[in-house]
């Protein structure tokens, strides 16, 4: 690795963790920076995996605030991510890596279409909860399972999980968006954990790609808890759309 790759690495984990502490698919932004540099699809995913886990943890302390009277409700989520995460991980593991090197092709683009269509998941959610359509707070058996199918997608690929969770979230619970984000930065935390630790212990890992986005994401963290209330949403969604258009050219 070049000082100028470690360089890009560390900024692109900057970003990815700012983003995913605000809206998710921050991984649109490492995952993308690493194959463009020319690393393997299935070792960038992996190292990418790892390398999220202090962002994702920096991002859930960062709203710690916002988790206040939230534990019954993690209690029941966090089992359904971290079973889905290892079912997910799993996957990616068993089944053969070229499969993955076609299979991501078809996850970009589903991440970036939620990341395109998700103002307008948001907005619909909204006139729902103003139309009375829903004023719960308990957590079903559905939501568990969607958090649970969640999870297998973000043990296997990752990117756009945390747009997927705001929006299951946000459909099945009458919360503040605010709270339910640091929901989701834990339902994150808990998936990338989970995939983490299955990863090191069973496959390759590249350690310097995992120690420049740790760097990064963990400022990023951070600067999304602080800062991503007034940052533009539409800058980072175009942003983030880029870079994940840059990498399907790349793959394709």
């Amino acid at each position: 690795m070049s000082l100028l790759d470690a360089v890009l690495i560390l900024f692109a984990g900057l970003a990815a963790g700012t983003i995913n502490t605000i809206v998710g698919s921050g991984s649109l932004i490492t995952f993308p920076t690493l194959i463009a540099l020319g690393y393997p699809p299935l070792l960038a995913n992996v190292s990418n995996n790892i390398g999220l886990v202090p962002g994702s943890l920096s991002g859930a302390y960062g709203y710690r605030r916002e988790l206040s009277g939230q534990a019954l409700r993690l209690r029941k989520l966090v089992p359904a991510s971290a079973v889905g995460a290892l079912v997910g991980s799993t996957l990616l593991l068993t089944l053969p890596s070229d499969a993955f090197d076609k299979v991501v092709i078809v996850l970009i683009v589903v991440a970036l279409v939620l990341v395109v269509t998700g103002p307008t998941i948001s907005r619909r959610v909204a006139a729902r909860r103003e139309a009375g359509g829903h004023n719960h707070l308990a957590v079903t058996p559905a939501l568990v399972a969607l958090v649970g199918a969640a999870g297998v997608y973000g043990g296997y690929f990752g990117a756009a999980q945390g747009i997927i969770l705001t929006a299951v979230l946000g459909i099945f619970l009458d919360d503040h968006l605010q709270r339910l984000n640091a929901c989701k930065n834990v339902l994150a935390l808990t998936v990338n954990t989970v995939a983490a630790v299955l990863f090191i212990a069973t496959t390759s890992v590249d350690w310097k790609v995992v120690a420049c986005i740790a760097v990064g994401s963990t400022i990023g963290g951070q600067v999304g808890a602080k800062y991503g209330r007034t940052l533009d949403p539409r800058a980072l969604r175009a942003l983030i759309v880029v870079v994940g258009l840059t990498a399907l050219i790349r793959l394709l």
